[in-house]
């Protein structure tokens, strides 16, 4: 077997355990050097592999690598692009084929969620459209937990932690302000469709330190009057309330809540400032003082509380990809499969890209209570094992001692590409 180059590449939202992924692509590649050469990622996602800015990761050591495991974000920078089709636009595929050629790429890692299992997708059929060769394997990663068939999603598990702390100690706070002055807090978390990470903060009330928190889920269209009877009761009952609501609501009338009437690079709606719609309603509506936070790059950032299951999950995945592209595998991407919820047991799964491309993975309606404000205890056994385990990066001077590489450029050997 001829020896290959590989690339490797981060997109979309970074999460707190992306960089965990990549380790384990890199410290999984490092240990096959006679099927692959040097790994090249792509700086900022896909974007470096058109444009030609390839990143040299051999040239940090060991240590730097394995230091990827607790450091946040993304070591390589990440993007939002999206491939078209091959008969919209052949001659981004072409380049792609040109770079492979020029630095002897036969392996092909893409790190992120939906959009970007739909781009390997695209990729992993140059072999058969274009006729070259190249196996390109899907890495899980998005905080919204919506991509199919994997049971949970490496990034997710972290949120998840995050906002279930941050919900219990942002209650706690108002609790002892409430007789005098704020009677409710509301927190707006990421979800755009789906309402994994603002279930996350139902978690936060518990059998031992029961809190009032009101759930505003994106599968649930928001009710106005329902919201304000429920939050008005839990006021009156404990004397304050706690709402997490996704930046994804809607109304009955079909749109966000939040929608600034902005687009994103995948054409997807630009969202956020849903809290400060919902504290305005209660405001107006029950005339309570309110506090309201965004969580935003913060819950994905995290690595300082990220969940120990989810670092070992999103390591894992970025092995597991090396090994499926060793054994031959194309188009495919690992997947969690979860053996048992208690006691929490899994395994590495596998699944078609065909299968996982542009398709959503929501809320079953069984999670979500009968009122549509809270969680079920089927989601309370789904979640509270993905939160389990602290994994805290070493500490130097009081602050996490995160790593960052050299990012060597690879020289250049094709003209320059406009994208």
């Amino acid at each position: 077997m001829a020896i290959k180059n590989a690339f490797y590449a981060q997109s979309g939202g970074v999460t707190a355990v992306i960089n965990a992924s990549a380790a384990g692509v890199l410290e999984t590649a490092r240990q096959h050097t006679d099927k692959i050469g040097t790994v090249y990622a792509g700086r900022n996602g896909i974007i470096g592999a058109l444009t030609e800015d390839l990143i040299d990761t051999s040239a940090d050591s060991a240590a730097a690598i394995a230091g990827l495991r607790y450091t946040p974000s993304g070591a390589f920078g990440s993007c939002r692009y999206k491939l078209k089709s091959l008969e919209q636009n052949r001659r981004e595929y072409e380049r792609l084929i040109e770079v492979f050629k020029a630095h002897n790429i036969g392996y092909f890692f893409y790190n992120g969620g939906g959009d970007s299992a739909d781009t390997c997708l695209k990729v992993s059929q140059i072999s058969d459209t274009l006729g070259y060769p190249i196996q390109a394997i899907h890495v899980p990663k998005t905080v919204d937990n919506d991509l199919p068939i994997t049971d949970c999603c490496p990034g997710f598990g972290s949120v998840a932690k995050y906002i279930a702390v941050s919900t219990r100690e942002a209650s706690f706070d108002v609790a002892s302000m409430s007789k005098t002055s704020t009677k409710v807090f509301v927190l707006e978390v990421m979800g755009r469709h789906a309402g994994w990470i603002a279930a996350a903060g139902g978690l936060a009330s518990s059998p031992g330190c029961e809190i009032p928190i009101v759930i505003l889920f994106p599968e649930v269209s928001f009710n106005k009057e329902k919201f304000l009877a429920t939050v008005d009761r839990y006021v009156k009952e404990y004397g304050y309330c706690s709402v997490v609501v996704s930046e994804g609501v809607k109304g009955d009338d079909g749109n966000f809540l939040s929608d600034q009437g902005l687009r994103d690079a995948f054409g997807h709606a630009q969202l956020g400032g849903v809290a400060p719609v919902v504290a305005n309603i209660i405001k107006d509506g029950l005339g309570l003082k309110y506090h309201w936070g965004v969580a935003d790059y913060l819950q994905r950032a995290a690595r300082h509380i990220a969940s120990k299951t989810d670092v070992e999950q999103a390591y894992a995945m970025g092995k597991a990809a090396v090994d499926y592209a060793l054994a031959g595998h194309n188009s495919v991407m690992p997947t969690i499969v979860r053996e048992s919820s208690s006691p929490y047991k899994w395994s590495v799964g596998m699944a078609q890209l065909s299968n996982v491309a542009n398709v959503e993975k929501m809320m079953p309606d069984n999670f979500i209570s009968e009122d549509g404000f809270g969680i079920t205890q089927a989601c309370r056994e789904y979640l509270a094992p993905l939160i389990e385990g602290e994994d805290y990066p070493p500490y130097k001077d009081g602050l996490p001692d995160y790593v960052r590489l050299k990012n060597v450029a690879v020289p250049k050997k094709l003209e320059e590409f406009k994208i």
